[in-house]
């Protein structure tokens, strides 16, 4: 599984750089708090939901601590979809949100 850091997600997106980001955090969770720019697909519905995203796109998966992104990323990895887990989740993320 391919992991970022909060802090490396936080640079790219500093440096301009366009970031396919899903939030799988319940909607409680994102209520408190998400990275601009983020979707949110919360984890009981990412593989139902799965033919809403792009196979040709790269997505990065956020939750709250990267369990539940890990999760999802084994999900759409199976799925054939180019995806990283961001480790740490929100609680390593430092940057600005929404």
């Amino acid at each position: 599984m391919k992991t970022l850091t909060a802090k490396d997600v936080e640079n790219q997106l500093s440096q301009g750089i366009t970031l396919n980001m899903i939030d799988v955090r319940e909607g409680d969770e994102v209520a408190e708090g998400k990275i601009p720019g983020a979707k949110h697909i919360p984890l009981g519905s990412v593989e139902e939901r799965s033919g809403e995203l792009d196979q040709a796109t790269p997505y990065i998966m956020i939750c709250r601590s990267g369990g539940r992104s890990g999760r999802a990323t084994q999900i759409l990895e199976e799925k054939g979809f180019d995806v990283t887990n961001m480790e740490g989740g929100m609680m390593s993320w430092e940057g600005p949100t929404e």
